[in-house]
């Protein structure tokens, strides 16, 4: 038995130590630009301490601290890391893909590529949702809450570790209506079970939500609605891609006047 996966286990060691190349070349590669991805990180928090707070914009840099000799070299490490991570993402999908492809049938790989490009649109869209929507709003209501009765002072490395959640949560949520499209091809779900699985999938969402979010309320809010809306476009693509079979009443009178 372990004869027949050998082969498959030195494949998956091959693409394995590819993607994890890829990311540490990509790494160092970020780590030249750790000041200016600082600087994109931080700017909505910038932004919504000048709004907020009424303040100038080297003013609100300069409440943004550090607590530790050496947590600015780990933040920036970890800053490039997690761009770098992304700029890597084409070459962990294309392993992924040339991974799995042997084992497709013709039909099955022209499957998967549309299942690739659209993971990787929509964690971007997802990520750019979180940055240019939910960031700005959640960031301004916190800032206005504590403001009234402390001083803000905001540590760079609990920020980037937040910031980093909310845009890795929020990608992979957006991956709702990719997964729902493969489950369609494979014909495990269609339009009328998602229809009927609605009023779980809310509480479902909430709980995701909850998970893939800091801990706070307005993040968690403000995940769970697009994916409420996503979950409805995934229902038009499911019908789209597998529809359930449509019952003709006629029939049903017949079998119900048999069956009497």
């Amino acid at each position: 038995m372990f004869d027949d996966i050998k082969p498959h286990l030195i494949e998956l060691r091959k693409r394995l130590g590819i993607s994890v190349v890829a990311v540490i070349i990509m790494t160092i590669i970020m780590w030249n630009f750790h000041d200016a991805l600082l600087a994109w990180i931080t700017k909505p928090l910038v932004d919504a301490l000048v709004a907020t707070a009424k303040i100038s914009q080297k003013a609100a840099m300069g409440m943004i601290v550090t607590r530790e000799l050496s947590e600015a070299f780990f933040v920036a490490m970890k800053v490039s890391f997690f761009a770098g991570l992304l700029a890597a993402l084409p070459v962990i999908l294309a392993q992924i893909w040339l991974f799995i492809a042997p084992g497709l049938y013709t039909n099955e790989k022209k499957m998967m590529i549309p299942i690739v490009v659209g993971g990787t649109v929509m964690f971007l869209t997802g990520a750019a949702f979180a940055y240019y929507f939910v960031t700005p709003i959640g960031f301004a209501f916190f800032i206005e809450f504590g403001s009234a009765s402390f001083v803000p002072m905001y540590n760079i490395g609990e920020y980037v570790e937040f910031f980093t959640k909310i845009l890795f949560g929020f990608g992979l949520a957006f991956e709702l209506p990719v997964v729902c499209y493969f489950l369609a091809l494979l014909g495990l779900i269609d339009d009328k079970m998602m229809i009927g699985f609605f009023r779980y999938a809310i509480v479902i969402i909430f709980i995701i939500a909850a998970v893939l979010t800091p801990p706070d309320v307005i993040s968690q809010i403000l995940m769970a609605i697009p994916l409420i809306v996503l979950y409805g476009v995934s229902i038009l693509i499911v019908r789209a891609v597998n529809p359930a079979p449509k019952v003709d009443p006629y029939i049903e009178e017949d079998e119900e006047e048999t069956i009497d």
